[in-house]
């Protein structure tokens, strides 16, 4: 009889089932809140030392925190909560994580099983209320089964697409006792199917690879989340073909943005280069992207000229907004390696001469220049606060979060990223108040490291209740907080769309941003002045603790460039009448 058998023959309860399948997935930080109906698995934490649990002060953060965690590492982040409202507050974050394919595993407690449908105290139908937002839930109702459940909750979290799964646990079968499932003995009841990619895509592929004219590589999260093979792998295609390179807001890291074939952001607030090179195209080739709206714009009008290559490990993803003439179903990496052994192999032929004529129109649209502003005056312009954060934090071992707006299209613009897992954004559900408590998750995962949350007064207001976890366990992450007084996106589109008419999108009650700080304990700057910005960003940066940098900006700076809802791409608002001139002459004609 073998050591893994005889410790399934052992009868342990549910809560201690819990502590050691956890501990079995080699998971080292769980982000939670406590309650009644987890009582006994955080009784069980209490009596171990493997696992480090990291008490939040909202459900919402638990969440946030986990999906930075798994955003940073590649590793399923886990958060755990209480039946009722502490399964209801982890509704955003579920949805966050699913609309950003991100892996986390989220247990919550639930009444007794044989008090289930009566109302009872913080009862709540959790796994009707989460079916729409995870990848698959389960309530478990007998101790013998929970074990595996969990062990099978990881697997559907981190295979294929990722995204989150949810565990109800019963307070009932927590206590009950049952023996114990490894996971090397679990047999999922979900398999999930292996899919092989077509080899007669991969051809068509590297054809037309082969002989376009105007090529364009546009990559997404997908990249980052097959792992950071398929990043080499996207870079040795860009340096190898010489095709430009573009990429999603969730895709930024994947292909460095110091590399020359890099174009910058795509889509509503990405930069002229990228969104021409999209429209005026002859190849796309999608690599782990999904054709949101945000990208595509109008859906009839985009990219009209094009052969449509689609390289996802979501087969629901393919042909669901745009459709594909070449569609690649696979891992990232995987279909990755197989176009680029086939096109070596072939000869490693590209249309030189168009391509170096496509160069040219993009160098042309790339002198636009479209994300100039000036910094006069004495107040701090939002664009120069991220390029100073920029510049001076670009040497460290930095990670950055943001919350939601115009501040996170301005980091996504002016910051550079020359990896993955490097920049944790709240993409497909834009949720304001992710930033902070995913900068927790992302310092608890490499406490040595600069964490900053690029921030805008409203949205971090949201989880400001977060400062109390970074107080308790000495994280010093770092808040910078582009302070408009005002809701920023919101009130730029009642500008532009709605006859300027500014319905509900400023405060009129902030706090003192550097007193609330010191009131936490942190370290509180304030700086109005664009002569001081540099010194307080080195203060924010030399400060062993946590820090809020409140850094007040110009109130009525709109995030350009910008493709207004229901337009094109070649259909852009740029940031001054010259720029807009000169793009406007030139157009989006194909060379």
């Amino acid at each position: 009889m073998t050591d893994e058998t005889k410790a399934s023959d052992q009868h342990i309860t549910g809560a201690q089932m819990v502590v050691r399948a956890l501990r079995d997935q080699g998971v080292e930080v769980i982000f939670g809140y406590p309650g009644g109906a987890v009582l006994p698995i955080y009784d069980e934490l209490f009596q171990q030392e493997g696992i480090r649990h990291v008490l939040v002060r909202h459900e919402q953060g638990a969440v946030h925190a986990a999906e930075g965690y798994a955003r940073s590492t590649g590793r399923p982040g886990v958060a755990l909560v209480t039946s009722g409202p502490g399964a209801t507050n982890a509704v955003t974050g579920l949805t966050d994580a699913l609309m950003d394919s991100i892996p986390i595993v989220v247990l919550t407690g639930q009444v007794p099983t044989f008090m289930i449908g009566s109302d009872a105290f913080q009862e709540a139908d959790t796994v009707g209320i989460t079916r729409p937002c995870t990848k698959h839930n389960w309530l478990v109702k007998e101790a013998e089964t929970l074990s595996a459940t969990i062990h099978e909750a990881f697997k559907v979290a981190t295979s294929g697409r990722p995204g989150p799964t949810l565990v109800d646990i019963p307070k009932d079968v927590q206590f009950a006792s049952a023996p114990y499932t490894g996971p090397d003995m679990v047999t999922p009841r979900h398999r999930i199917p292996r899919r092989e990619t077509d080899p007669a895509m991969i051809e068509a592929l590297v054809g037309e690879i082969e002989r376009a004219e105007r090529p364009i590589l546009y990559t997404g999260g997908g990249v980052i989340n097959s792992g950071p093979r398929a990043s080499q792998l996207l870079r040795e295609l860009a340096a190898e073909t010489g095709f430009p390179v573009t990429s999603t807001l969730m895709g930024l890291g994947a292909y460095p943005a110091s590399g020359e074939a890099w174009l910058g952001m795509l889509g509503m607030h990405g930069t002229v280069q990228a969104n021409y090179a999209m429209h005026g195209c002859d190849l796309m080739v999608n690599v782990g992207a999904r054709f949101d709206d945000r990208i595509t714009g109008r859906v009839d009008a985009f990219s009209p000229g094009s052969v449509k290559a689609h390289v996802d490990v979501d087969p629901s993803s393919i042909n669901k907004v745009i459709p594909t003439q070449i569609p690649l179903l696979g891992d990232v990496a995987e279909v990755l390696e197989k176009v680029l052994a086939l096109w070596r192999q072939r000869g490693s032929k590209v249309n030189r001469d168009a391509l170096a004529a496509w160069w040219r129109r993009i160098d042309e649209w790339r002198a636009t220049d479209c994300l100039a502003f000036v910094q006069d005056g004495p107040v701090i312009k939002p664009q120069h606060a991220l390029s100073r954060l920029e510049a001076l934090t670009k040497g460290h071992d930095r990670y950055v979060c943001t919350e939601v707006g115009q501040h996170q299209m301005w980091a996504a613009q002016y910051m550079g990223f020359e990896a993955p897992m490097r920049w944790m954004t709240s993409g497909g559900l834009g949720t304001m108040g992710y930033g902070f408590p995913a900068s927790i998750g992302v310092q608890m995962a490499h406490p040595d490291a600069l964490v900053i949350n690029v921030a805008g007064e409203a949205s971090w207001l949201m989880n400001m209740q977060e400062m109390g976890t970074a107080t308790q366990y000495r994280l010093p992450v770092k808040q910078f907080i582009l302070n408009n007084e005002r809701l920023g996106m919101v009130r730029q589109w009642q500008e532009l769309l709605h006859g300027e008419r500014y319905s509900q999108s400023w405060s009129e009650a902030l706090p003192d941003f550097a007193k609330l700080a010191e009131a936490f304990g942190w370290l509180g700057i304030t700086v109005d002045d664009p002569a001081d910005l540099d010194d307080a960003i080195r203060a924010m940066i030399d400060h062993p603790g946590p820090v809020l940098l409140d850094c007040l900006v110009e109130k009525h700076e709109n995030c350009f460039p910008m493709i207004p809802s229901g337009k094109a791409h070649n259909e852009m608002i740029l940031p001054n009448a010259e720029a807009q001139g000169q793009i406007t002459a030139q157009g989006a004609v194909l060379v």
